[in-house]
């Protein structure tokens, strides 16, 4: 199945075809109903040539990150085009609750929305990073929801697209609150992977000989948190302040500054043990972070 090459879906008029439903109100935005669906786990893997973002209720063990919770509540994906979503293996049950929301990028066009929608970067999350809400919070996004089939249902008018895109925007800067508060509130498990993370930066740093082949990648250290770079910067950057590569570039000033004042190195020997090719790029780097450069980082230890 992983493997297998994802069925494209072009159209919101396709979705419909395929789960045998009528054909959509309106071609460019819709929102389908999921209660009574059956949700079949040998479905290909799809992939959407628009944004989808989708609400289910009463998910059972589903694995998020690296752990397995117990969710009876609403929970939200978000998909960018070109996505791909396979058939799901993690104890979803075949009766779905919940909704799916289509904007294809043509509705967006030419409005402010369309370069926005592409900073949000939950939309770059992985499968089982998604956004788990409480009831309060399920009834907020619900009633967004509910406004905007409200409009794309009635009579389209010059304003129509003005108020859906407003409702849209207010969505995604709601998801985007409620991220932020998973990620403070969810401590058990994001201090846990704060920890792996730490200690993933410890063992490259403190292996010379990988070291010397250069700076860990922040997909690599994604890929072995089990999670997305995007989340994982998210989460970074909301607890700590600081973006993946800006904690990469501290342990390799630390390591840096370790080096400088501790052995005979010159500046070119300690920029190669450290993986660059060229010193004046970590001369160049170190002066950015310290505001001194090599020498005179080493001159004030004299």
């Amino acid at each position: 199945m992983a493997n297998q090459q994802p069925y494209r879906i072009r159209s919101i008029a396709e979705v419909h075809q395929l789960m045998g439903l009528s054909r959509p109100q309106h071609p460019l935005i819709g929102v389908i109903d999921l209660n009574g669906l059956k949700d079949d786990k040998n479905i290909p893997a799809v992939t959407f040539d628009f944004y989808v973002i989708s609400m289910k209720r009463g998910c059972n063990k589903l694995l998020y990150g690296q752990q397995k919770y117990d969710f009876d509540e609403g929970l939200m994906a978000f998909m960018s085009p070109g996505q791909v979503l396979r058939g799901d293996e993690t104890g979803v049950p075949d009766q779905l609750e919940g909704w799916m929301l289509f904007v294809h990028p043509d509705f967006l066009w030419n409005t402010p929305l369309a370069k926005k929608i592409r900073q949000y970067a939950y939309f770059g999350y992985a499968a089982n990073e998604a956004l788990f809400l409480s009831d309060k919070e399920e009834g907020i996004i619900n009633g967004i929801v509910d406004l905007i089939k409200q409009e794309y249902h009635a009579n389209i008018d010059r304003f129509s697209q003005d108020v859906i895109i407003a409702q849209l925007e207010l969505l995604l800067t709601y998801a985007q609150r409620f991220y932020e508060r998973q990620f403070i509130t969810r401590k058990i498990s994001n201090s846990k992977l704060l920890e792996r993370f730490e200690e993933i930066l410890a063992d490259h740093f403190g292996d010379e000989e990988r070291l010397s082949k250069g700076l860990p990648s922040v997909q690599g250290i994604a890929d072995s948190l089990n999670i997305s770079a995007k989340y994982l910067g998210s989460l970074l950057k909301q607890l700590t302040g600081q973006t993946t590569q800006q904690h990469i570039h501290e342990k390799l000033i630390e390591k840096a500054k370790e080096k400088l004042s501790t052995s005979a190195l010159s500046v070119s020997e300690i920029a190669y043990s450290l993986g660059f090719e060229h010193s004046q790029s970590f001369s160049k780097l170190f002066k950015t972070k310290t505001r001194l450069s090599p020498l005179e980082f080493r001159a004030s230890f004299s």
